[in-house]
Formats: C-alpha cells, sequence, structure tokens
C-alpha cells in the first residue's frame, strides 16, 4: 500500500474532492465551486491527489477535467482485505468463546 495514497485521502478536502469526482469527471473551477474552495485551494488539492496517482487530468480544449483513477483503490481494497480478514478471525473466536460462556452459566444454573 502506498504512503503517499493513504496521506493525500487523509485530507477532508481532498476526501471530499475524491467523493465528488465519484459522481463525475469535473473542472477545477467547478470542484471549487461544489466545495466552496477559492480555485488556487483546490488546485492544490488536486495537485496533490494527481501526484498519489489517485486522480488523472485530461485536457480538452482549454480546460482541464479531473476524474479518479480505479488502480490505487483497488490496490487499497486489497491491502485492507488481508486487515478484514484478520478481524473476522478474531470476531469468530470472541464468538465461540462467549457462547461457550453462555453454555457454561446455562449449565451451572441447571
Amino acid at each position: 500500500m502506498d504512503a503517499n495514497i493513504m496521506s493525500a485521502l487523509a485530507e477532508p478536502n481532498r476526501m471530499q474532492i475524491v467523493e465528488l469526482l465519484r459522481e463525475s469527471p469535473f473542472t477545477v473551477g467547478e470542484i471549487a465551486e461544489r466545495l466552496r474552495l477559492r480555485q488556487p485551494q483546490a488546485s492544490k488539492h488536486l495537485r496533490v491527489l494527481s501526484e498519489a496517482g489517485i486522480v488523472e487530468v485530461q485536457a480538452v480544449a482549454n480546460r482541464r477535467i479531473y476524474k479518479l483513477r480505479p488502480d490505487p483503490f483497488k490496490e487499497m481494497d486489497a491491502w485492507l482485505e488481508s486487515y478484514r480478514r484478520i478481524w473476522e478471525e478474531r470476531y469468530d473466536r470472541l464468538d465461540d468463546y462467549l457462547r461457550e460462556l453462555q453454555d457454561k452459566e446455562d449449565r451451572d444454573e441447571e
């Protein structure tokens, strides 16, 4: 898992940009307007997201259109999957243990 991706997504405005770009591609002006940011702020955040490989820029005439790249999210999902399995196994063991305690308690009451 690339630390640049996690670092880029740790900033709340950048997460809002990612959420917005899930809908569709936007220009920096549209992003700034929708998130009520100044255009230089939006540009700075987009540059960080672009450097992390999260967004890509497409030049169309004199406009720059930003859209999400799926690869970093696939990478993040694969990385999280290993932790998801660990926690599911731990919850299963906890569930078994609690069931044993309940069974013991039921036997003691009889």
